[in-house]
């Protein structure tokens, strides 16, 4: 199964629009987002082209192929205007016989076992790590990219996650095991 998975659009029309011209080159079965779609938070400065409603009109006609979940800065309000579930604070996907526990990074971590994956954003910066029998995935950020990570997504497919750019350029990756 493939899956595009992504985080922390923060309201940017600008970066959301890239963000669905990947979806549109990739294919993916599914669109993952964990989390910060609308509201830019009082920590983060204004992403570039800052218009929520933009982001609303972008990602509605693709809603049947998207899987979200909370971020720290998506409200019930949210909810109200995007035409999938954005409160759910976890998914649990199974592709390719593994668990892919998904979720924004700002909650405490669900009981999860050996060899389980968990997908998060929050940090806004790319990291793939072993941690405590799991391994740790972040995305990094599709508007607002930290510690210099350029703008991103990832994919997950055939058992191989890829941290690209915004261009569609792999800088990382990470092939889970058999």
């Amino acid at each position: 199964m493939k899956l595009l998975i992504a985080s922390d659009i923060h309201g940017s029309a600008t970066w959301c629009e890239k963000l669905l011209a990947a979806y549109e080159r990739e294919r993916p079965k599914k669109l993952v987002l964990l989390g910060d779609i609308l509201y830019h938070g009082p920590r983060n400065d204004l992403p570039d082209g800052y218009a929520p409603k933009q982001v609303i009109a972008m990602l509605t006609p693709i809603a049947k192929d998207v899987l979200c979940v909370q971020g720290n800065c998506d409200t019930e309000v949210d909810q109200m205007v995007l035409p999938f579930p954005v409160l759910n604070g976890y998914a649990v996907l199974f592709a390719d016989g593994k668990a892919l526990y998904c979720t924004h990074g700002h909650r405490p971590v669900p009981p999860l076992a050996e060899g389980d994956y968990l997908l998060c954003g929050h940090t806004h910066v790319p990291k793939c790590e072993k941690r405590e029998g799991y391994v740790y995935i972040n995305c990094g950020s599709v508007s607002i990219p930290k510690e210099g990570s350029p703008h991103s997504y990832m994919i997950y497919e055939d058992g191989i996650f890829y941290w690209k750019n915004m261009e569609g350029e792999a800088y990382m990756q990470y092939e889970c095991k058999k």
